[in-house]
């Protein structure tokens, strides 16, 4: 396997592996993760709803991400899902700056993937 495949696929382990522990704990612990939504969204969609919403989008994000099909459009959708929280948490910086590299990581997994396709042999 040559060096691009092989980073093109830890980022993507990466980046899953990310959405996938934050969907299965918001399922387990759901008082810890309801605050990282703006509270406009608290406001506006009933809790249970919003958090079980957001892990089903990560898992299924995940899912997209391990299997490597369009891989250009779900780092990008990673990509705007991780601003989107960084933006949305600024005032608890301290606790997503990690969400910062995550995003990062998703920008240069989008940017490597446009423009190649699987060849079938």
């Amino acid at each position: 396997m040559e060096n691009g495949k092989i980073v093109n696929l830890l980022l993507r382990i990466g980046i899953a592996s990310v959405f996938l522990y934050a969907a299965v704990e918001t399922t387990l612990h759901p008082d810890d993760w309801i605050w990282f939504f703006p509270q406009f969204l608290r406001d506006l969609v009933p809790h249970q709803l919003l958090l079980t919403g957001f892990s089903l989008y990560e898992t299924l994000l995940s899912a997209w991400l391990l299997i490597g099909w369009r891989t250009a459009y779900a780092a990008s959708l990673a990509a705007l899902t991780l601003l989107g929280i960084i933006v949305g948490n600024l005032s608890d910086f301290d606790i997503v700056f990690r969400d910062v590299a995550i995003f990062f990581m998703a920008t240069a997994l989008a940017i490597g993937s446009f423009g190649k396709t699987k060849k079938k042999k």
